[in-house]
């Protein structure tokens, strides 16, 4: 941690709005005017064009910017494997999908020294990398900056969930504050260095190998409700001009590849286009539900979504469990019993869960497959049974889940790990007979 990196998260400027056609300049002059790629760009930087979708994709879809630099990414020495560490990718083929429910405490503390790259862990997650098919779940932990090196993801795009600690995200296209409360996202190939902006950091990452996330459609909802895409926060323009040697770590098919360049790639010093990272506060996400009565299905939550080629099924959606009101009467108020033929991962950011009594802990997550039946606690039943139905605020935690079409498959070291709850199943014991005919 860095007192200079609070100073300056505390000092950033936003852009403002998601998926806007959004341009920044760190220098004035620096974006040429009226075209993209001039036969002298401005200040003599390079014009490069980032694509983050297929060139031909409808206009809605596609996703790009031209990065005006000082020096193109084309300029650099080859890339070598290194060693994946913790973090592992899709297909996940060295163990079985498994149907029953998993829970996990949070991730142990990690050795001195320890920074968000090298304190990735990968819980497990479905499809195939390669395909552009699918997603991982990873976890991290660290208490160092990354320094000297900045990673990028050629895989998917990574959604970052804070759970303890702020980062501070140095892209190329600028800076992103994160803490817990923010979700942040940097796109596929966009490169960042984190640093801490407290003692460590914790939290939890989505790596969306298919199409981007985008806003769901509202449908009957209207034109307003859920997120707002004003509340969405991109970066204005910062670059780095240093010419000291930096390591470049770059994601790709699954592995690790290593190149040391002689400058920062951090260099963009104006940029334009779509193609760019952001910061949303869950807590602006605008609940709704139900005025009358019954628990209202979870995709009511729906923060983004990451569309497949079956219109409504998606391929990930991120949900949040926002702080909101209760009011249904005559209504079992917490998530009902459930099995889902998507597969759901929760975790939890601060406080507890209204479905869950205890052992569901911030830095925990649970994984329910698809079909696997799930539903409230014994302890949380009799609780909610019984419960006078007045107005009621759930304001005490925030909660979130990652749910996708396929199966998720944990990896050998989630399914082995130490903070496994192997006795989760024991939270649904006591749910006695009540029925009489």
């Amino acid at each position: 941690m860095s007192e200079q990196a609070r100073k300056t998260a505390e000092a950033l400027e936003y852009l403002t709005g998601f998926g806007n056609e959004h341009s920044s300049e760190a220098v004035p002059g620096a974006l040429p005017i009226g075209r993209n790629s001039p036969q002298r760009a401005p200040l003599g930087l390079y014009a490069e064009q980032l694509s983050g979708s297929a060139f031909t994709e409808p206009r809605t879809h596609n996703r790009r910017s031209w990065l005006y630099r000082i020096r193109p990414s084309a300029a650099h020495p080859p890339f070598t494997r290194i060693d994946n560490g913790a973090l592992r990718s899709a297909p996940f083929t060295e163990s079985v999908a498994d149907p029953n429910r998993l829970r996990w405490n949070p991730l142990p503390e990690p050795a001195p020294g320890t920074d968000f790259l090298s304190g990735l862990w990968t819980l497990g997650g479905n499809g195939d990398a390669a395909q552009r098919a699918g997603m991982a779940i990873h976890l991290y932990a660290a208490n160092a900056d990354m320094t000297d090196r900045v990673f990028s993801d050629s895989d998917g795009e990574l959604l970052i969930v804070p759970e303890r600690g702020g980062l501070l995200l140095r892209t190329e296209l600028g800076l992103l504050a994160a803490r817990p409360g923010d979700m942040a996202l940097i796109p596929r190939g966009v490169r960042f260095r984190v640093e801490l902006l407290d003692a460590d950091a914790r939290g939890y990452i989505c790596e969306n190998y298919g199409q981007p996330f985008e806003l769901p459609n509202l449908g009957p909802i209207g034109a307003n409700g859920l997120a707002a895409a004003r509340d969405f926060q991109a970066p204005v323009a910062a670059y780095e001009d240093s010419e000291c040697p930096t390591e470049v770590i770059n994601k790709f098919c699954g592995n690790l590849w290593s190149a040391t360049y002689d400058h920062s790639p951090l260099d963009v010093v104006a940029w334009h286009g779509s193609h760019v990272p952001y910061v949303y506060d869950m807590r602006r996400f605008n609940v709704l539900g139900s005025i009358s009565y019954d628990h209202p299905d979870p995709s009511i939550f729906t923060v983004l979504t990451s569309p497949s080629d079956t219109p409504g099924l998606a391929g990930v959606d991120f949900v949040v469990f926002a702080p909101r009101w209760l009011v249904g009467e005559d209504t079992f108020r917490p998530p009902y019993f459930h099995r889902n033929v998507m597969s759901e991962y929760m975790g939890l950011i601060e406080g507890a869960y209204d479905a869950k009594a205890e052992g569901f802990v911030p830095g925990g997550g649970s994984l329910h497959n698809m079909m696997s039946a799930h539903g409230p606690d014994h302890e949380t039943f009799e609780r909610a049974s019984a419960a006078e139905l007045k107005p009621q605020k759930i304001d005490d935690g925030l909660a979130f889940m990652f749910e996708t079409r396929w199966p998720i498959t944990a990896t050998a070291q989630a399914a082995g790990a130490d903070h496994l709850q192997r006795a989760y199943d024991d939270v649904w014991q006591g749910l006695q007979r009540h029925f009489r005919a």
